[in-house]
């Protein structure tokens, strides 16, 4: 029996139209005209002997065998993206380049160690994008990031094709401006009613924190809700409320000279986690941080 080719191109439409939905659509985008991509599209239904799509109310619908079809060259063209952006890093052997991905509410402390431990491992050109942790697991599943930095472990429906490593944890503690200097007296009782500014997306240390004052019978006051580490310290430098600090230095120091210490949270601690997406060919770089790196 004489084997069947597949046209790429045709199979390049056809996802098109059904991401889009509608021939007049992907038309538009293809900058195609519309006869042309209904007949590219028979084509290619006559070729594999199966119709694709179902057609109601001037829209497209997946038959079983489009959903099928659809898995595939999703696939497939995924891996021809892969193929590039392996080859593009590969050009320059000498100066491997790294796409790192860095949640808002990571301590940039944790990404500058990061940064020095992938550079002394090798010569290297690193671009650091920041985001929510929706976006940045999208972009590092589409293969557009190298590895993801999170403070914060993956639920279990979000691990499918990804590779996750606890790359270390730190005390914390909680910091304020100086007019807050009192309240390190009969602490933690002190903070009834107490300002404080928290995280809304490190979910897991905010509820461990809520918990510590819900157990000890405390009231705080929740001013504000901040995803940047970096805007939270500015708040607290201002005097806008207390925040509660990773030990990112191994000093006890939270990274800033005008913030001082009012107490510690026992058994309470900030996880750092870096994830990698399956890949067919991994950065070699992402894979040694992977194995290797350790804060």
């Amino acid at each position: 029996m004489e084997k069947q080719w597949l046209n790429y191109h045709h199979l390049y439409y056809f996802r098109v139209i059904a991401h889009e939905g509608a021939i007049a659509k992907a038309a538009k985008k293809l900058r195609l005209g519309q006869p042309t991509l209904s007949t590219q599209l028979k084509q290619f239904e006559d070729h594999l002997g199966f119709p694709l799509f179902e057609r109601s109310k001037k829209r497209l619908h997946l038959t079983e065998a489009g959903r099928v079809a659809l898995d595939y060259a999703n696939e497939i063209f995924r891996l021809g993206s892969e193929m590039m952006d392996t080859l593009n890093d590969t050009r320059r052997s000498d100066r491997l380049e790294i796409q790192v991905g860095c949640m808002d509410s990571i301590p940039k402390e944790y990404v500058l160690k990061l940064i020095q431990a992938a550079q002394a491992h090798r010569s290297c050109q690193i671009s650091c994008v920041e985001g929510s942790s929706e976006h940045l697991l999208e972009e590092l599943k589409a293969h557009r990031l190298d590895l993801l930095l999170t403070n914060h472990p993956l639920t279990p429906d979000k691990l499918q094709g990804i590779y996750s490593r606890r790359v270390g944890q730190a005390p914390v503690s909680l910091y304020a401006d100086k007019k807050f200097q009192k309240l390190s007296k009969n602490f933690p009782a002190s903070l009834e009613g107490q300002p404080f500014i928290l995280s809304n997306h490190n979910i897991s240390l905010r509820r461990n924190i809520e918990q510590y004052f819900k157990d000890k019978g405390i009231a705080i006051d929740v001013v504000a809700e901040v995803q940047d580490t970096s805007l939270q310290r500015l708040m607290c430098v201002h005097g806008l409320g207390i925040v509660p600090l990773a030990d990112t230095t191994g000093e006890g120091s939270p990274g800033h000279k005008d913030l001082i210490s009012i107490g510690s949270l026992p058994d309470i601690f900030e996880e750092v986690w870096m994830i990698v997406a399956d890949r067919r060919v991994q950065n070699p770089l992402a894979d040694w941080l992977l194995k290797e790196f350790h804060l």
